[in-house]
């Protein structure tokens, strides 16, 4: 495990790294959220569906 060469890489990648403009960050979050939202959805369906099964 070479340490140097490690913090190389590491330094390199956070150089090349760059803050997001606000349309890039807007995007980003709305596609975050979407997914949250569709997870979510997902989760309640089928909490809806196991109360409905037991009880037929």
């Amino acid at each position: 495990m070479d340490v140097p060469y490690e913090l190389n890489a590491y330094t390199r990648v956070l150089k090349l790294a760059s803050t997001p403009d606000w349309e890039e960050f807007s995007r980003i979050s709305l596609i975050a959220a979407a997914g949250i939202l569709l997870i979510g959805l997902i989760g309640f369906l089928i909490f809806l569906i196991m109360g409905v099964l037991p009880g037929a």
